[in-house]
């Protein structure tokens, strides 16, 4: 057993379900070096989607490396799972003094927090979903990602309502629990008794690079599509023109984008499809990577100036136009993605692209 895990079990047990919320409790863990005493377990409730799955395996091998226990947990493999992940979680829930997890959205997460006994409760970051998170817990309001906001709750939602209510009432600090949010994200609107702390992206830019930058640019994907707020037909005209204007050669993939999409995508556009083996940050820094990064709004805009930091790469983000959005996004969904491109700092920002 790594010297890190103790020997009863480490009093900080972390909860992730994608690569960037595990490289973000190592990015938190690097900065808390000092207060992890007995260690740090890392679980990961694995999701099914292959790509998802071979981004967590690299990152549990990084996290292993840098000397971590990793429990990973076949969470949804099946109508049994669950009850076999938390009936096998009981123990450590209840040991651990400090909860990490990257997204309390997560109904999985929400049901452990009210498992566990823990006084101190991290949250990492999973994307711009963490500057909405820590809005509705500031309102007290119910915890609904932003592009399902304004949606009619379903069957599931309604049966699952009390857990979410209690995992709320956790999240709030009071007593003797602590609450403290880790983000690189700019809030503008915490609770009372939260501590916001900065992540830097220190552990990342120690771990690798500086990387090769090459002359051309480097696109960006997003899953705005697969989510239902921007039609697709509009998301592939953007980018080709976006392609074209600034002379990018690869378009990165977003691990939630269909195979589908981006075959058409491949053939009409002629840019290189890279499908990520890692978070984009990483692969950034380990280079080869473009002069220019060019994105639409999520949260590399945030994540890759600081990744990047002392390179010469520039990052630009280009506006969605409210013409491109489809008839189901959330009421929502043009305020909040325009809130992410304005509030990034360290970057270019670029007017909408004609699409259609």
């Amino acid at each position: 057993m790594s010297p890190r895990a103790g020997n009863a079990g480490p009093p900080t047990l972390a909860f992730v379900e994608s690569p960037v919320q595990l490289l973000n409790v190592l990015e938190w863990a690097h900065a808390h070096a000092h207060a992890l005493g007995a260690g740090l377990a890392l679980v990961v409730l694995s999701p099914v989607d292959p790509m998802t799955r071979g981004q967590l395996r690299r990152m549990a091998e990084l996290a292993r490396e840098e000397g971590y226990e990793v429990r990973w947990e076949e969470a949804r493999g099946g109508t049994a799972a669950p009850f076999h992940t938390i009936g096998g979680l009981m123990g450590p829930l209840r040991r651990a003094e400090r909860i990490v997890m990257g997204d309390p959205f997560s109904r999985y997460v929400q049901l452990l927090l009210t498992i566990t006994r823990a006084r101190e409760l991290v949250v990492v970051d999973d994307g711009t979903a963490t500057m909405e998170f820590v809005t509705q817990l500031a309102r007290g309001e119910k915890l609904v990602r932003w592009h399902r906001k304004g949606s009619r709750p379903g069957p599931r939602d309604l049966v699952f309502a009390p857990v979410s209510s209690a995992a709320r009432r956790r999240l709030a600090p009071g007593g003797q629990r602590q609450v403290e949010v880790f983000s690189s994200m700019p809030i503008s609107e915490s609770p009372d008794g939260v501590t916001v702390t900065a992540n830097s992206f220190a552990w990342t830019r120690a771990r690798f690079g500086p990387p090769r930058i090459t002359r051309t640019a480097d696109m960006v994907g997003t899953s705005l599509v697969e989510t239902g707020v921007v039609d697709g037909d509009r998301y592939l005209e953007a980018v080709t023109g976006l392609a074209r204007t600034h002379g990018a050669t690869r378009y990165f993939a977003h691990r939630r984008e269909s195979a589908e999409k981006l075959h058409r995508l491949a053939v009409e556009t002629e840019l290189e499809v890279v499908r990520p083996d890692l978070p984009l940050e990483l692969i950034a820094r380990r280079g080869p990577i473009g002069r220019t990064i060019l994105s639409f709004p999520s949260t590399v805009v945030h994540t890759l100036p600081l990744a990047l930091a002392g390179t010469d790469v520039r990052v630009a983000v280009c506006d969605i136009d409210p013409r491109w959005l489809t008839q189901g996004a959330s009421p929502r969904a043009q305020g909040f993605l325009s809130g992410v491109t304005g509030s990034a700092r360290d970057v270019t920002r670029l007017a909408a692209v004609a699409a259609g």
